[in-house]
């Protein structure tokens, strides 16, 4: 299997059998450290979006893989803030690096830069489209905490309209056999074009308005942040913005093996509290962003088949 050269854009473009390769990748390069593999290759990250663990786990995996990173944090102080094209800045900079990760604030711009550039574009967020890569270690995340990924119930709490995490998580899902739950007030319920393709594959969901509903049945409880940054009308958020916050109290009758996945950063819709509970699982989540991206630029960039 040849992933050399080839973008990242959608977890849509992975067939179960490639998710399963890039997963089984990220296992061995937690195992053993490849340190020479990426010598000499560079990474562009342009990150038109604030990140914290999405850029800076990227930088620290192809620098633990002995490449080297350029790129930006704050589109503000670059040519753009001149009027300079997305276009632009991806023809521009293909020419300085071996690939290019990028974050930005509109749907589509990462299948637009993939669609400018010479060299691999790796999404890291467009928007609430998707964000694939931290499909890809919720994924590894999960396999890690249950000791498997298939056949579980996974329940989805939060924004689930402009979620991308969720957006990814749930089309990956659909390959493993799990049953979901979804969790959302009636204006952020999950997208109708998603609940259409889960339909199609004949997976079991269903939709609900409280957490309680589900959390006594589910392996998986993953709790997204409310994002004011996504919302058109700030009236809108003030309305939902506290709707879900999960304490100790709620997770009285839970199974005893459960775990609480959270993209991060939190708010306040899971309080400090449950981190000291056996069902947090949140920051190991987190740490999993090293061997999972590590997996990915080594496979894209032809350090491993």
């Amino acid at each position: 299997m040849n992933f050399k050269g080839k973008d990242v854009i959608s977890i849509d473009d992975f067939s179960k059998s490639e998710i399963i390769h890039v997963l089984k990748t990220a296992e061995r390069l937690e195992k053993k450290a490849m340190p020479n593999i990426l010598k000499g290759k560079i990474l562009g990250t342009l990150f038109f979006e604030p990140s914290t663990r999405t850029r800076l786990s990227f930088e620290s995996s192809m620098k633990q893989l002995g490449g080297n990173t350029i790129g930006f944090a704050d589109a503000h102080a670059t040519s753009v803030s001149k009027g300079e094209t997305l276009h632009d800045t991806i023809k521009m900079i293909e020419h300085y690096s071996d690939a290019i990760v990028i974050r930005h604030p509109l749907d589509g711009a990462a299948r637009l830069a993939a669609e400018a550039a010479s060299v691999p574009v790796i999404n890291a967020g467009d928007g609430k489209n998707q964000h694939p890569t931290q499909t890809l270690l919720d994924l590894f995340t999960i396999k890690k905490a249950q000791g498997k990924i298939s056949n579980l119930h996974v329940g989805i709490v939060g924004d689930l309209k402009y979620g991308r995490t969720v957006h990814s998580l749930t089309k990956a899902l659909s390959h493993f056999h799990c049953k979901l739950s979804f969790v959302a007030p009636p204006a952020l319920r999950m997208p109708v074009q998603i609940i259409r393709e889960l339909e199609e594959k004949n997976i079991v969901y269903s939709e609900h308005e409280r957490t309680e509903d589900i959390i006594s049945d589910v392996d998986i409880l993953y709790c997204t942040r409310i994002q004011r940054e996504r919302f058109p009308d700030p009236r809108e958020y003030e309305r939902v913005k506290n709707s879900y916050i999960l304490d100790v109290p709620l997770l009285k009758n839970v199974k005893k093996n459960l775990k609480i996945l959270h993209p991060l950063p939190r708010v306040n819709e899971v309080t400090t509290a449950v981190d000291r509970t056996p069902y947090a699982y949140y920051f190991q989540q987190a740490s999993h962003g090293i061997p999972v991206r590590k997996a990915i630029l080594a496979l894209v960039l032809g350090g491993l088949r």
